[in-house]
């Protein structure tokens, strides 16, 4: 998978139910128990990294098969596009290779079918190598056990245009750092360019509502919970920026890479971004990166977000030891450095973000937001629920544009996608 935000937010889901013989042609039933001899031949599959880290990968499985005399790694890589789709296929026919590179929502199917090997019981020695919030990310409510080894991180702040914001009688040395100062510096700015400048050119996903403190799940992992009072306030809010023009007019059917290209452009005052879009900044718009300012990520829970990538073994592999000893080896603390210091991510890994690397500035930009993206990973959240499929995001921004298009109350539009969304979750 391309590494950046905006894949992490686009992740693909399985959106069809794997039944538990989904690969009945093996022989293995799938047991927990990793113990034995780590040899033998096993295949692991990344997620659209070949391209541009074929030498790293390479290096990777080499050194695991020195260190491991009589194992051999089969590398495939399949591009991002059909991702989802291929694995779905995969573990229909049987042939679900031995570790897989996923997202959480892409674990959540395979583990419900029995596909995912659970680590709590397989691999419980090495939970105290990660970050206890990457750990639980690859938790599926209602049911016992990890799915996956985490792997990569990321996060980071909102980027904001300084030369719009002093436009409109704002002090730049001063961003949002609240909801609050959010919605009322967007009314500021619609109202001082009568219109023409938006604050944000997206509306609010899943994970706006989770950093805002909404319920989005009840504790029992059976139905959503996101169309409550704060759920509800939020919304109105950005009906009252919709109407005031503080909205890009293309908000309601905007993709992160628009409402980025928005932000390049200097049409609206803010964007979420990551390390990664700073380089971008530099190369594409040089205006606008003079013009750069970068504050927290805003949050009503004190708690970022955090978008992760996991390590999957396939409980049903031939070579279940060798599988699980080549995840952990692929996300040790080792390896996950080495392959942060390639592209602007992060290790999962406890300890890794007190190295120096993500801990001294050396009075660039760029390490300025590594320095603060790594402090805020370390008690960040996936606040997207493992059980939230593409159907529903669906489900969710329809509701959002009927609101904000006066088509429905906030109160009516947030109750009618909860109850679709849990229908959806019924029919998984």
């Amino acid at each position: 998978m391309r590494i950046n935000r905006r894949a992490f937010a686009a992740a693909a889901v399985i959106a069809v139910v794997l039944p538990l013989s989904a690969c009945g042609g093996a022989s293995d039933t799938g047991s927990s128990d990793a113990s034995g001899k780590v040899e033998g031949r096993i295949t692991f599959q990344t997620w659209n990294l070949q391209a541009n880290f074929k030498d790293y990968f390479n290096g990777l499985i080499a050194d695991f098969e020195k260190q491991h005399p009589g194992t051999d790694v089969k590398w495939v890589d399949r591009p991002a596009e059909g991702y989802a789709d291929k694995i779905s296929a995969d573990a229909a026919g049987g042939t679900l290779p031995d570790v897989v590179n996923v997202s959480p929502d892409l674990v959540a199917p395979l583990a419900k079918a029995g596909l995912a090997l659970d680590l709590d019981k397989a691999a419980s020695q090495y939970r105290k190598e990660y970050l206890d919030g990457a750990w639980q990310s690859h938790r599926i409510p209602g049911m016992e056990g990890t799915f996956a080894f985490p792997w990569y991180l990321n996060t980071g702040p909102l980027f904001y245009n300084k030369r719009l914001l002093t436009e409109a009688g704002l002090d730049a040395a001063q961003p949002p750092k609240t909801y609050d100062q959010v919605f009322a510096a967007g009314l500021q700015l619609a109202q001082k360019s009568k219109g023409k400048i938006a604050t944000l050119a997206n509306v609010p996903t899943i994970e706006d509502f989770g950093r805002y403190d909404v319920p989005l799940m009840n504790k029992e992992g059976t139905g959503f919970a996101f169309n409550d009072a704060k759920g509800v306030e939020l919304l109105t809010k950005y009906k009252e920026l919709y109407d005031a023009k503080a909205l890009d007019p293309q908000a309601l059917t905007a993709t992160p890479e628009s409402a980025g290209h928005k932000f390049l452009t200097e049409s609206v005052a803010m964007n979420p971004g990551s390390a990664l879009d700073l380089g971008n900044f530099k190369k594409q718009a040089p205006g606008l990166y003079k013009n750069i300012g970068i504050t927290d990520q805003v949050s009503s829970t004190g708690h970022a977000n955090m978008y992760v990538m996991g390590v999957m073994v396939n409980s049903r592999s031939q070579q279940k030891p060798a599988a699980v000893a080549f995840a952990h080896f692929v996300t040790d603390a080792t390896r996950q450095m080495e392959f942060a210091k390639k592209v602007a991510i992060f290790p999962s890994t406890a300890g890794s973000l007190d190295d120096p690397y993500f801990t001294k500035e050396d009075g660039s930009d760029e390490t300025r937001v590594r320095v603060a993206a790594a402090k805020s990973l370390k008690t960040a959240v996936n606040y997207t629920p493992v059980l939230f499929s593409e159907q529903m995001k669906t489900e969710l921004r329809n509701a959002v544009a009927r609101a904000l298009q006066g088509k429905e109350s906030p109160e009516e539009a947030l109750d009618n996608a909860v109850k679709a969304c849990d229908r959806l979750l019924q029919q998984s």
